[in-house]
Order: C-alpha cells, then sequence, then structure tokens
C-alpha cells in the first residue's frame, strides 16, 4: 500500500517539540492505514511514532506506536502512614526500598516472585514461550532508564482524587514488561516490515499488522498479555514494599501507556495507539509524574476529542541521554537534589531533573485535555544505577 497523498490530521499540544519529533508524527499521518493523530506536549523523539504520540488507524496494530517497553505504566499507593513519615521515618523507607526493589537490565530477586500472570497461557506466541522463564525471574523488578520506585508526598486538592484534600504518604512506580515486553516489540515489528516491504524507509518502523491476519491477532493477545504482566509488576512491588513497612494501602491509581486500544470514533471502531501519552477520557483518573525532584499530578480526564481523549505520560526529555551525561556534573545533581529535599539511592546521572521539560509547563499546555486533583512531590528516590543502559 502507497502513503497517503494527504496525510490523516493530527493536533499539537505546547510547543517545544524536537523537529524530528515532529517529522515522525507528520510520517506517521502518512501511513495509509491512519485516520487522526494528537502530539502530546512532553513529545520528543522515538522509534516510529515520536514518544508523546498518538495514532488512530483502521483495522491494523503499529508494533512501534505501541513501544518497545509495552504496557508501561505508573501506579501510585497511598499509605496509612502519617505525612509526617517521610521525613521522620527516612531511613525505613529507604531500608524498604533498597530490600523490596530490583532495577535495571536482567535484575531479578533470588526467589521468583508469585503472581497468577505466570499462570496464563503464555505458548500461544513464539516469544512469550521462549521468554515466559526470563519474564518470571524479572517478576516485580524494575527496568532502567526512567523507571523509578519513590516515596512522596501527596497533597490532595480535590476530593474526586479519592481522598480528603489534605497531606499523605504516597508510593510512586514507573516501569514496564521488562525484557519480554521488549522482545515481542522487536519480534512483531520485523514481521511487520516483511509484510509492507514497499514501505518508504522513513515508514519503515511504522509497518503495521493487520489485525485480521493471524500476525496481527497473535501481537494483540501478546501486547495483551504484557499488559497484566506490567500491571503484575506494580503490584508486587506495591504489596512487598507496603508489607515490609506494615503499612496498608488506603487509595490506589493506575494508568498506562505504550499500548494500542480498541476505541469507538464517529460511531466506528478504530485501533488508538498511545506512545508514551495516557488515555484522559472525560473522567478518568491517572498520574502524571515529573521528574526524581519535581512534581507529579494527579488528573482527572477532560475527554478531548482532537487528542483521541489522550494526555501527556509525564515531562518528556528536553535532551538526550548522552547530553546530559555530557552536559551536567553529579555535583549539580546533588545541588539541585539537596535544594528540593530529595534524598536519592541510586539514578543514573542521564536521569537529572535538569534534562527534561519542565513539568508545570507541560501541565499548562494541555490544560484542556486534563484537570488537577492532587499534586505528588518526590522525598526519596531508587532508580537503576548509572551502570545501566535504558533497555527501550
Amino acid at each position: 500500500m502507497k502513503p497517503r497523498t494527504t496525510p490523516a490530521p493530527y493536533r499539537s499540544w505546547g510547543r517545544d517539540f524536537d523537529s524530528e519529533a515532529v517529522r515522525q508524527m507528520e510520517n506517521a499521518c502518512r501511513l495509509p492505514v491512519s485516520i487522526q493523530g494528537a502530539l502530546m506536549p512532553d513529545a520528543h523523539v522515538g522509534y516510529g511514532l515520536p514518544i508523546g504520540g498518538v495514532l488512530a488507524v483502521r483495522d491494523a496494530v503499529i508494533p512501534y506506536a505501541v513501544g518497545v517497553d509495552i504496557a508501561c505504566r505508573m501506579k501510585l499507593s497511598v499509605l496509612d502512614l502519617p505525612a509526617a513519615a517521610l521525613r521522620t521515618d527516612t531511613e525505613r523507607l529507604s531500608q524498604a526500598l533498597l530490600q523490596e526493589t530490583r532495577f535495571g537490565v536482567g535484575a531479578a530477586f533470588e526467589r521468583n516472585r508469585q503472581h497468577a500472570v505466570m499462570d496464563e497461557d503464555w505458548s500461544f506466541s513464539p516469544v512469550t514461550r521462549r521468554f515466559k522463564d526470563k519474564a518470571w525471574s524479572q517478576l516485580g523488578t524494575s527496568g532502567s532508564g526512567n523507571h523509578f520506585v519513590e516515596f512522596g508526598r501527596l497533597t490532595v486538592l480535590d476530593p474526586a482524587a479519592g481522598l480528603a484534600p489534605g497531606e499523605y504518604t504516597a508510593l510512586l512506580s514507573h516501569s514496564g514488561s521488562r525484557g519480554t515486553g521488549l522482545e515481542v516489540a522487536r519480534h512483531y515489528s520485523e514481521l511487520a516490515r516483511d509484510r509492507n516491504p514497499g514501505l518508504p524507509k522513513e515508514l519503515a518502523h511504522l509497518a503495521w499488522l493487520g489485525l485480521e491476519t493471524e500476525a496481527g491477532q497473535e501481537y494483540w493477545r501478546a501486547m495483551e498479555l504484557m499488559g497484566r504482566y506490567a500491571a503484575a509488576n506494580h503490584a508486587l512491588i506495591h504489596s512487598h514494599v507496603t508489607a515490609a513497612l506494615g503499612a496498608k494501602i488506603r487509595l490506589d491509581i493506575e494508568n498506562h501507556h505504550n499500548f494500542a486500544w480498541k476505541e469507538l470514533r464517529d460511531g466506528r471502531e478504530v485501533i488508538v495507539h498511545r506512545k508514551g501519552a495516557t488515555p484522559a477520557g472525560r473522567g478518568i483518573i491517572g498520574i502524571i509524574p515529573g521528574t526524581m525532584a519535581t512534581p507529579g499530578y494527579v488528573v482527572r480526564g477532560k475527554g478531548h476529542p482532537d487528542s483521541l481523549d489522550s494526555a501527556a505520560h509525564g515531562a518528556g526529555r528536553r535532551m538526550s541521554r548522552k547530553r546530559a551525561k555530557d552536559t551536567f556534573t553529579q555535583g549539580e545533581l546533588n545541588r539541585f537534589l539537596a535544594e528540593k529535599g530529595v534524598k536519592l539511592l541510586s539514578a543514573g546521572l542521564d536521569e537529572a531533573p535538569m534534562a527534561y521539560k519542565d513539568i508545570d509547563q507541560v501541565m499548562a499546555a494541555q490544560a484542556d485535555l486534563v484537570e488537577i486533583l492532587a499534586r505528588f512531590d518526590p522525598r526519596l528516590v531508587r532508580m537503576a544505577p548509572g551502570r545501566e543502559r535504558p533497555e527501550g
């Protein structure tokens, strides 16, 4: 199939975009299966579709428009600990993170953690069948790059968040489907490229699988399994950390990105890809994080049709990881964290908050997409050590 002569329409939120990210969005709208797109204010360059890109297509799914970390997600748990615990009980909170979380490529616990997702059928796809044991060994762990588990202060502004206005101690995590999700993305993206040999070079990473095909159905099933697996990772992280503290969860909020959804638009079913973008349909509650030292926000979606009911999934990078490491020093990072009152257990210099866009500018740019219900301020953060390379 040839590219569209007239690209599908798309709308952007925000102005601080890398020209390559814009070009990737424009290319995606040239696909013959494309219907509509949107570019979120945290957008930056990705593979195929930019991170922060949203794309609706007909009767197809695009593995690289889903992303390599399939079903990456945020989970926020509000604990029954006093807000003052973030100041008075730092050592115990730190130990809970150090003992009950693992980070980075190949990270695993000495004993496999248990969850019903591993009792499901993993044999339907050659990838999930081959990597099931690896997935189990990594169950309950976090990846590298921008993945984290952190404690912070949640300030509830609106009871629609699920709690009375006030300050709370909360646990926030960001991670996805680990190495197995990456292998699923690689396998089916290569398969899609083989099925679309005539695509121009600039569209090759946007090769699709028809949902009427066996390969398309197999990828969809694998994507959904990776979604449940990623959710299981977060469930175990939160349950083990809170159990180590002898705490209980008063409220939890979870939302994911890097996924494709079947949705109705103008009376017909379309496939909406949100790569580094989060669902923000009317009334949907979610969490949009900032960085290790800048706030995140609990939000309620407004359901804007031009954004395909989507919003940003975070602050978004303003410089590459290499540039960040070449630009900032550990001393600069330490001073920034000290000013913000953040204790960092581990992280790479490439995750310095200064390498990201201003989260409050990002939120202001999407005021017509979401409303803020609560603010999360990080206080105690654990990420993969700096020597780790991102998994995707």
